[in-house]
């Protein structure tokens, strides 16, 4: 009878442990990027809608690899690369961006959660300092990262990575080459609220700043991992790689260990 009780209780915490996982967004079903090419408006599979992107296939923006993900990350097999060229200009626009989608209908965009992600640079194809770019994201732009020089901001660059909530920055730290940021935001989405979870290499996340009252407005459908960059005068485009990894969404407690549950 004990030994029935100790087994119903495992198999109890092992299925609420699995249960709190909403979104799997790791990569690890890939044989490649082309695997994305396999969504589309009429055939909606996979993990993630690609549609955000320039003209060039698809390896030319996103390259998967065991080398690309955070090596503290035991859960996922492998990162993506994620490259701004000079053809990643989407639906004629004038920024350049390389973005997916979560394709799910989950409960994604309800009650308390948690978008998790690891992102990385490297000194070969560094993201500029003189250009903003606006990272992981959701349409509203309550909640995201942003690094370069700001729009608008004094000075001319700007080293920093930033946690920001309706285009104020809540935190930062200067990005420096081949850290690995491990990042969740909180979201509330029925108490309005967003609170800032991060931490550096495999070391286990902590809440840096409390929930903040933003307005948390989304469809579900309108969270973009990845990258949009502004233009600015007197500045070219230059090759930029972004490196992503242990990518979920979960609802709580929060796993603070890297890579997920």
């Amino acid at each position: 009878m004990k030994s029935t009780t100790l087994l119903a209780a495992v198999l109890s915490a092992f299925s609420t442990t699995h249960a709190a996982l909403l979104w799997d967004g790791r990569f690890n079903d890939f044989t490649s990027a082309s695997d994305l090419n396999k969504w589309s408006w009429s055939n909606q599979v996979g993990p993630y809608q690609y549609y955000i992107h320039g003209s060039s296939p698809v390896d030319k923006y996103i390259s998967l690899s065991e080398a690309y993900k955070n090596p503290n990350d035991t859960h996922s097999r492998q990162g993506a690369r994620f490259t701004l060229d000079n053809t990643a200009y989407w639906n004629g626009q004038n920024m350049r961006r390389i973005e997916l989608i979560p394709q799910t209908k989950e409960a994604i965009n309800r009650g308390k959660v948690y978008y998790h992600f690891s992102i990385m640079r490297s000194d070969k194809n560094a993201p500029s300092v003189y250009r903003e770019h606006q990272i992981c994201f959701f349409e509203s732009h309550f909640t995201e990262l942003k690094s370069g020089w700001i729009s608008g901001e004094s000075g001319a660059s700007n080293p920093n990575l930033q946690w920001m909530t309706n285009q104020r920055s809540g935190w930062k730290t200067e990005w420096k080459a081949g850290v690995w940021h491990n990042v969740a935001y909180e979201i509330d989405f029925s108490a309005n609220k967003v609170g800032f979870w991060h931490s550096e290499g495999g070391e286990p996340l902590k809440l840096v700043v409390a929930p903040v009252s933003v307005s948390t407005s989304s469809n579900g459908a309108d969270w973009h991992l990845g990258i949009l960059e502004l233009p600015r005068n007197g500045y070219g485009d230059t090759t930029e790689d972004f490196y992503f990894s242990g990518v979920y969404i979960e609802t709580g407690p929060i796993t603070t260990a890297i890579g997920g549950p």
